[in-house]
Formats: C-alpha cells, sequence, structure tokens
C-alpha cells in the first residue's frame, strides 16, 4: 500500500520550488515531447484499430454469401489473440491487460519502469487482439504507450527518477487524452487515479503532456467529440428517484464487475493452460459472436453511441448489457493487450437506458432514457474505479454536453458510497496490486 509519506518521498512538492528555471524549462519541453510523440502513437493505433474493425465487420457479412469463409474467418480471430498472447508470455509481459495498472505502480515508484520494448509490443498486442473482436478498449494500450514513450524520453534526456515517474504520468494523461478526445479527462485520471494528489510539478506534466498529446493527435484524427447526444432537457428535482436508483444500480454492478474480473484472471493465473491456448479459444469464441452479431464485438464505441441515442427495446438493451458483461470479463482473462474503459462505457450507458426505458413507462415525468444513459456512464465507471471526478469530467467531454451535471454528481456519488459499503476497491487498485506482485515474481525468477 502506497502511504502518504511515500508519495510525498515519489512526489516532493519542494520540488517545484528547488528546480532552477533552466531545469523546470528542460522538464516542460520533455513533457511536451513526450506528449507529442504520444498522441501521434495513440492516434495512429486508433485508426488502424478503426480500419481492423471496418474490415472485422465487412468479412463477417461476406461469410454470410460464401459460407466456407466462415470457419477461416474464426481461425483468423483465434490466430490473433493467439499470436497476442504470445507476444505478451514470450516477449514482454508487462504488456498484458490494460497497461494503466502497470503505469500507476511506475508513478508510485512500486516497481522499475520497464524496458523499451513494450511499446512495440503493446502496440502489436492491442491491434491483435482489439482487432480480433475481444470486448477491450484502447485507452489502456494509449495510456501504457504513452507512459512507455515517456521513459524513452526522459531516459535519452537523462532527467532523473523523480522526473521519470512524473514524465510517466505525463505521458499517461497524453494517451488517454487521445484515445477518447478528452484532454481535461486525461489529466484528471492520472492525477486523480495515478498520482492520488494535486502535486504542481506532476499537474505541469500531465496539462503540458495531454495538451500536446491532444494537438498533435488532431494531425491525424481530426474529429471532434466522441459520442453525439441529442439535445437534453435541464433536469428537475422531480426525477431525483431515478438518479438515485441509477446510481444505486451502478454501484451495485460497477463492484460487481470488479469481482468478476478478478475471479477471472485468478481462474487464468491458475490454469495450467498455455496463455496461446487460452487466447486462441477465446479467440475463436469471439469469432463466432462476430459471425453472429459482428456489432456487438470489439470495443463497444458503437454500441455506447447507440445507448446515447436512448432508443432501443428493453429486452434487447438488457441482452446487450449481459452479453458485454460476459464477454468483457472473458475477453480481460485471455491476457492479452487491452484496456477496461471503453467496456466500461458500454456496460454504464445500457445500464442506464435500460433503467430510462423502464422510468419512462411508469413515469411520464422521468428522464429522457439518453440522460439516464449518459449519466449511467459516469457512475458505473465511478463505481467500477473509485474515480468520481474523472467519470463526470469525462462522460461531459465524451458528449460535450453539460446540461446534466447536478444529476451525474448525484448519482456518481451514491454509486461511489455503494461500492465503498460492499469493500470494494478500484479495479486499477487491484490490479495495480497484482501487477506489483508478478513484477516482483518475474524479478525473482530472473536473479541467479
Amino acid at each position: 500500500m502506497v502511504t502518504p509519506r511515500r508519495l510525498a518521498r515519489s512526489f516532493p512538492s519542494a520540488s517545484l520550488r528547488s528546480d532552477g528555471g533552466s531545469e523546470l524549462l528542460s522538464f516542460a519541453v520533455a513533457a511536451a515531447v513526450v506528449g507529442a510523440l504520444t498522441g501521434l502513437a495513440a492516434a495512429s493505433f486508433r485508426l488502424l484499430l478503426t480500419w481492423l474493425s471496418d474490415r472485422r465487420t465487412g468479412m463477417a457479412g461476406w461469410t454470410h454469401h460464401h459460407w466456407w469463409a466462415a470457419p477461416l474467418f474464426v481461425v483468423g480471430c483465434s490466430a490473433a489473440t493467439a499470436v497476442a498472447a504470445w507476444l505478451v508470455r514470450r516477449v514482454e509481459p508487462h504488456a498484458e491487460g490494460s497497461g494503466i495498472p502497470r503505469v500507476e505502480a511506475v508513478v508510485e515508484g512500486r516497481t522499475e519502469p520497464g524496458r523499451f520494448r513494450i511499446l512495440p509490443v503493446k502496440y502489436a498486442g492491442g491491434l491483435l487482439s482489439i482487432g480480433a473482436g475481444l470486448a477491450l478498449g484502447r485507452e489502456g494500450p494509449s495510456v501504457q504507450m504513452g507512459g512507455n514513450i515517456a521513459v524513452i524520453v526522459a531516459k535519452l534526456t537523462r532527467h532523473r527518477d523523480t522526473h521519470l515517474r512524473l514524465l510517466v504520468a505525463g505521458g499517461a494523461a497524453a494517451g488517454l487524452a487521445t484515445a477518447f478526445n478528452a484532454p481535461i479527462a486525461g489529466g484528471v485520471f492520472v492525477l486523480e487515479e495515478l498520482v492520488k494528489r494535486f502535486d504542481p510539478k506532476a499537474t505541469i506534466a500531465t496539462l503540458i503532456a495531454s495538451a500536446a498529446g491532444f494537438a498533435s493527435a488532431h494531425l491525424l484524427n481530426p474529429d471532434g467529440t466522441e459520442f453525439h447526444v441529442t439535445h437534453l432537457p435541464d433536469p428537475q428535482l422531480s426525477q431525483s428517484g431515478w438518479i438515485a436508483l441509477l446510481g444505486l444500480l451502478c454501484g451495485f454492478a460497477g463492484a460487481s464487475y470488479n469481482i468478476g474480473i478478478m475471479r477471472a484472471l485468478r481462474i487464468a493465473d491458475g490454469s495450467r493452460w498455455p496463455a496461446e491456448v487460452r487466447g486462441a479459444l477465446i479467440g475463436a469464441g469471439v469469432g463466432i459472436l462476430a459471425l453472429l452479431a459482428p456489432t456487438l464485438v470489439g470495443g463497444g464505441d458503437n454500441l455506447t453511441q447507440d445507448a446515447l441515442l436512448g432508443t432501443g427495446a428493453l429486452a434487447a438493451v438488457i441482452g446487450v448489457f449481459a452479453l458485454r458483461w460476459v464477454l468483457g470479463v472473458v475477453s480481460y482473462a485471455a491476457c492479452t493487450p487491452g484496456g477496461l474503459f471503453a467496456p466500461m462505457l458500454v456496460l454504464g450507458t445500457h445500464l442506464g437506458l435500460a433503467l430510462g426505458l423502464v422510468a419512462r413507462h411508469f413515469d411520464s415525468g422521468a428522464p429522457q432514457p439518453a440522460a439516464l444513459a449518459l449519466i449511467g456512464m459516469a457512475a458505473f465507471f465511478t463505481a467500477s474505479v473509485h474515480a468520481p471526478v474523472t467519470g463526470i469530467v469525462l462522460a461531459s467531454e465524451m458528449t460535450g454536453t453539460t446540461t446534466l451535471l447536478p444529476p451525474t454528481l448525484g448519482a456518481c456519488a451514491i454509486a461511489m458510497t455503494l461500492a465503498m459499503a460492499m469493500r470494494t476497491t478500484g479495479i486499477y487498485d487491484l490490479l495495480t496490486a497484482r501487477a506489483v506482485k508478478g513484477a516482483h515474481a518475474n524479478e525473482g525468477i530472473a536473479q541467479p
């Protein structure tokens, strides 16, 4: 556990005052370089994932007219996932999973920064696993790639260890900012979840890197807000009951999702089957699902966008929620590169949409389903990650709307309270502890 005293040693606030002007300027320039390079890497990663997703969907549709191609499609998804698992197991174990827990451990000084090859393995492995259709997000790989780019820049420019960890935090902020077109949320997430304090120098690193990453990414991806929502009316106090109920549902669901993820990882860690075999089987299952319903696999941005439109049949919405819940847990247990953010957004929006459809049936004055979908996005994230400020900022920034800030704040507060009352820990804290344990185990094996 990281104590306040240990954090104070890692990020001494006095260091900002003790640095000379030239050293501070050098640090700021390094943060900008880290952000710019991260933006280019994460933007290209996103563009390639979009291209792979389109090709996967097109090929799945093509197999409906050419039955003989269906087995080849499934084998392709299986092989891609197996290769991603092989890259993690044989080439760079620290590239497993989201990558955010590994970055958090580095920022806190609980593990070493790692080797430069994390970057190419994370990039290629993420393209293979997410491109194959696993329910994983691009934000985790983008964050870890940003952190690894920061390690490379810090070592090439010979910054001291304290600066290196701060630059890693900045690279992480740039990665998230680029992944979701959310520069403010990128910085807030790093300060709230990774650094866990608004240290002046950490703030400089995250804000400069996030801004630079967002700017450079727009050279390749000039899109605006991540999701589009219709005009939503101002919330009413009479709707508080539905908001509170959504907060309770998201609190329970988010905490339960954490339990499911960690149980699946424990099963995977205790399995005697090689990671490549597990990955191949999971990839084959996802490939079969992609043949039947190509829009239900992958990161799920299309599902989140559909939910934010506020339409759909209740049974279908519940079905998507249940399917993506299981698919998200199983996909993460493949231990290939891929994040948790995007799958969480799918679950949160669909839980909110389901409640909105029920509410509208019984109460004409209830919030619009689209409004509850947006609030559910932030509340589910808050319950799982235990980062309410990031959840609120992320939902507002990704949709470009601030109308629902008051009810979103209330739902997140309730979701966070219930998750803590259930004695659950934030998912990234759980995964960071696992990453540190695994890193120490690998170091022990490597010693003579």
